[in-house]
């Protein structure tokens, strides 16, 4: 004959949970892992942040949204420098070596060393030392042309009038700077002003200043109240101021014509 069911077993069946046992429940199941989302997932790039995905442009909306030629410039500002070894012009029982050519240059160079010339002047024409240079070797001026060349953006004098163009063996240099200044006209442009500076540590610029000045002013066209021209030594330190080097810095305002 079956046994009856207890009253303990009837008992377990019918009892509630508790809210202790309810809240357990509901702790377990919030653990289990989430649902995948609908959608696009980002991609994480390893390194504790992620990476937002980049919207691709058509290339046809890429050229249409390219920068658009800025106007003409109001106003260039232009920099040049340059820079020249100095060696002695003097040699071998006083044969001056810038009247030897090429084949005769210093035993540093095979260029020749021609007469220390800046701005169009001879400093001195007793001094012994002169510049080791393709054309005359006139670093003022080689220098005002980079300035005005700088100024438009064009390739400087070197590439301009290399020093390997025989065409360019003992040129004068002013017509680089004639070169250089009719395309700043062609451009549209005037000059502002020119402030020079050249570093030598002898023979001495000042006596020479006005007469520079002059010649810069005549070769770009402008008044001497334009041009500014600063004499400096190098306090003797390194080939500067030793007196082996020459160097010349020019700044150039140019200003778009009406």
């Amino acid at each position: 004959m079956a046994k009856p069911p207890s009253k303990r077993s009837n008992h377990l069946r019918t009892t509630k949970p508790t809210a202790a046992q309810a809240m357990a429940a509901g702790s377990s199941r919030s653990r289990r892992a989430p649902k995948a989302a609908s959608g696009p997932t980002r991609k994480h790039s390893g390194h504790g942040r992620r990476d937002k995905a980049r919207p691709t442009v058509p290339a046809a909306k890429r050229k249409a949204t390219a920068p658009l030629p800025l106007p003409p410039l109001p106003f260039r500002i232009g920099h040049g420098y340059d820079l020249h070894r100095l060696e002695p012009r003097v040699v071998d029982g006083g044969h001056d070596q810038s009247d030897q050519g090429d084949a005769a240059g210093s035993a540093k160079s095979a260029r020749p060393v021609r007469p220390l010339i800046v701005g169009g002047i001879e400093l001195d024409e007793t001094w012994p030392m002169g510049p080791v240079a393709h054309s005359d070797g006139d670093v003022l001026y080689h220098a005002i042309t980079d300035a005005l060349l700088g100024a438009l953006c064009l390739p400087d004098i070197g590439q301009l009038f290399p020093d390997n163009d025989p065409a360019n063996n003992n040129r004068n240099s002013a017509r680089f700077v004639k070169a250089a200044i009719a395309k700043v006209l062609a451009a549209g442009y005037t000059i502002g002003n020119l402030d020079c500076t050249v570093i030598l540590e002898r023979p001495k610029i000042s006596p020479h200043k006005i007469a520079i000045r002059e010649n810069i002013a005549k070769l770009l066209k402008i008044s001497i109240e334009q041009v500014n021209l600063k004499g400096k030594t190098h306090e003797r330190v390194d080939a500067v101021g030793e007196g082996r080097a020459i160097e010349a810095h020019v700044v150039v305002l140019l200003i778009k014509r009406a």
